[in-house]
């Protein structure tokens, strides 16, 4: 019996590769302008990362504009857009079959932040043994009183 798609590890290298193409030549189109469509030639849009699926028809695009303005608009325009785009990609990627798009809000950015907040609380100051968040000499008084 022939085995289905059964990934434990990550994406193997020849998605991550063919990934890479199709992200390079997303940013391509879309800085270029070469699309008609006034939210996505108003906003600046990134394209962090782009996930294959095992077989290469479907490819998820992460994207978020610059900013972070206009989230909704811009995957709305998108996904509006997504036969063009497709066809822009088979244009520019050599593949056998040129994959469906699917563009996604990139949450990345958001954990960053969260984690970067994490790590200047002063628990995890105290816990490290380095220096807190800066304290005020009006705030080193009342703490030396």
């Amino acid at each position: 019996m022939a085995k289905r798609y059964e990934q434990t590890t990550g994406p193997t290298q020849r998605q991550q590769r063919v990934a890479e193409l199709i992200r390079h030549a997303l940013a391509d189109v879309l800085s270029r302008g070469d699309l008609q469509d006034d939210v996505l030639t108003r906003n600046v849009i990134t394209i962090p990362e782009v996930r294959m699926s095992p077989d290469l028809k479907l490819a998820t695009a992460y994207v978020m504009p610059l900013g972070g303005r206009d989230e909704a608009a811009v995957i709305k325009a998108l996904d509006k857009n997504k036969k063009i785009l497709r066809q822009e990609v088979a244009r520019r990627v050599n593949l056998k079959f040129a994959p469906d798009l699917r563009f996604l809000r990139d949450e990345s950015f958001d954990e960053a932040a969260r984690i970067d907040a994490l790590l200047r609380t002063e628990r995890v100051a105290r816990d490290t043994g380095r220096p807190g968040p800066a304290v005020s000499d009006d705030e080193n008084d009342e703490q030396n009183s």
